[in-house]
């Protein structure tokens, strides 16, 4: 079960208040380049998806101790586990026994992290009626919630691939599926311009119930630097902090890594994530 005593991310500024992160797999895929990008960012703490080109739960025991160990060698918290459960790679039809192996594995590693959020997504329809699509999604959710609960995480449905990704309307109804606080939302800023809705509308609806943010920036089909691009970074940080938001901004910039298509980093992926992160830390500052 949780732990109480295992204290909150520490803010990046002492006494700003605000916590910044990053999704460093997006800088380096070794542990090395992802802490040697927060240490120039001035950062603390992570979330972590992928070591070595390994997902956490794909890590071998072994593996995922050295990787503890060194994080917290470095003085380096996770805030947050991004699963692939839901996501755009595990659509409905895929087996669920995946999902609840993968959370089975996370849940214990998220309590030698000091962690209790793993993102989730709220999968892709492959071929279903609309009606037994979201049958299904809810029945999933539920399910997964339970086992969350039971184990002491809080799941985040990231607004990305599936039934619930773009509609403020599904995500509550989601929520509501849930009983007790194992699930909230995670919002990302860029996803809407990238999937083509109106992010900030939806984010009006939906934002008491978020407990975890990405940063990212879009123009168009492009990637761009936080508070560049047509998300309205500004105006959701704003909206944020008026309902009370005090967890985690964290960096996804996608600026050199978009692992739903090549998943290879691009040149210069270090370099771009440190300039999107002083981008982030400028605009929330």
């Amino acid at each position: 079960m949780w732990s109480e005593a295992v204290a909150p991310a520490r803010p990046a500024v002492p006494g700003s208040g605000v916590v910044l992160a990053g999704i460093t797999d997006e800088a380096a895929p070794d542990l090395a380049g992802q802490l040697a990008v927060l240490a120039e960012l001035g950062w603390s703490t992570v979330e972590l998806r992928t070591v070595d080109g390994l997902a956490v739960a794909d890590l071998d025991d072994r593996h995922f101790a050295r990787v503890a160990s060194t994080l917290a060698d470095h003085g380096v918290r996770v805030v947050c586990v991004a699963s692939r459960i839901g996501g755009w790679a595990r659509p409905i039809t895929a087996p669920f026994e995946d999902d609840l192996a993968e959370l089975a594995v996370l849940a214990r590693r998220c309590a030698v992290l000091g962690t209790r959020y793993v993102r989730i997504m709220s999968y892709p329809n492959d071929g279903l009626a609309e009606s037994r699509w979201r049958a299904r999604v809810l029945d999933r959710v539920v399910a997964l919630a339970a086992v969350a609960e039971a184990a002491g995480v809080v799941l985040l449905h990231e607004n990305c691939s599936g039934w619930a990704a773009s509609d403020a309307d599904r995500m509550l109804e989601l929520v509501d599926a849930v009983p007790g606080s194992a699930l909230r939302l995670l919002f990302d800023t860029g996803n809407p311009v990238a999937h083509g809705y109106d992010g900030y509308a939806v984010l009006r609806r939906v934002a008491p119930h978020v407990a975890h943010v990405h940063v990212k920036d879009a123009r168009g089909a492009a990637f761009v630097d936080p508070g560049t691009g047509e998300a309205r970074v500004r105006d959701c940080v704003r909206l944020l902090r008026s309902v009370g938001y005090t967890g985690a901004w964290s960096l996804e910039p996608h600026v050199a890594l978009q692992p739903h298509r090549s998943g290879l980093l691009a040149d210069g992926a270090a370099e771009a994530f440190v300039r999107a992160g002083r981008a982030m830390a400028g605009l929330l500052r």
